[in-house]
């Protein structure tokens, strides 16, 4: 019976750890830059998450690698990073705005004309974001213990997504109940609109005629 608890409490901790790398995937992108323009990428991100992003050019002609340049803004404008006549780089921040958080790659002006180039994108979000190894180092934890401090994370991370959606989900539904009311009043409105405007043109018509002795 010992041996048996056992094997399910170690199932249950894989099944949990898992769970766990389920949701710390980060989210590899490549590009293709045209010689000329811009291409961008773009997330939804709630308040108060850890973004972190590397970005490399990968050309098969190691002699001349073509440079780039890469800019990060805000969903309301703000600039987050920008960086000119570079082949690889690295951008983190903490979000303060929640919505789409835009990063925008284009090649520099004396190398357009050579072809597409390549980027990879290596874009973290959240939990995923985390340094675990030095985690692991500061609080001497190792194995089993570190795994379920990732689920912990994790965990978190869930729950506040959860958080998120409700939040947002309440403020669709105000503006959803705003404007189904404001649809209400606008037919109402119409409607007593139609009914003055009918009401006035039988009465014009009566004036018409009585003036013509018709009626």
């Amino acid at each position: 019976m010992e041996v048996r608890g056992e094997l399910v409490l170690v199932c249950i901790l894989g099944v949990l750890i898992c769970s766990c790398n389920f949701f710390m995937v980060s989210e590899a992108v490549w590009l293709n830059l045209p010689a000329s323009g811009t291409k961008c990428v773009s997330e939804e991100i709630h308040n108060n998450v850890v973004v972190l992003a590397d970005y490399v050019v990968v050309s098969d002609n190691h002699s001349h690698i073509p440079t780039i340049s890469v800019k990060v803004t805000s969903p309301y404008g703000n600039n987050l990073h920008l960086k000119e006549n570079v082949t690889q780089g690295q951008f983190a921040f903490t979000t303060h705005e929640a919505g789409s958080y835009l990063a925008c790659f284009w090649v520099d002006g004396h190398v357009q004309g050579s072809g597409d180039v390549s980027v990879n994108i290596d874009w973290k979000t959240g939990i995923a974001a985390k340094d675990w190894d030095l985690v692991a180092r500061k609080e001497k934890i190792e194995g089993v213990e570190l795994e379920l401090r990732k689920l912990e994370g994790a965990v978190e991370a869930i729950h506040e997504n959860l958080l998120y959606l409700k939040t947002r989900e309440a403020e669709l539904r105000f503006v959803s109940e705003v404007t189904n009311t404001r649809v209400a009043l606008f037919s109402l409105m119409s409607l007593g609109v139609c009914i003055a405007v009918s009401a006035l043109q039988v009465w014009h018509l009566k004036r018409y005629f009585q003036k013509k002795k018709l009626i």
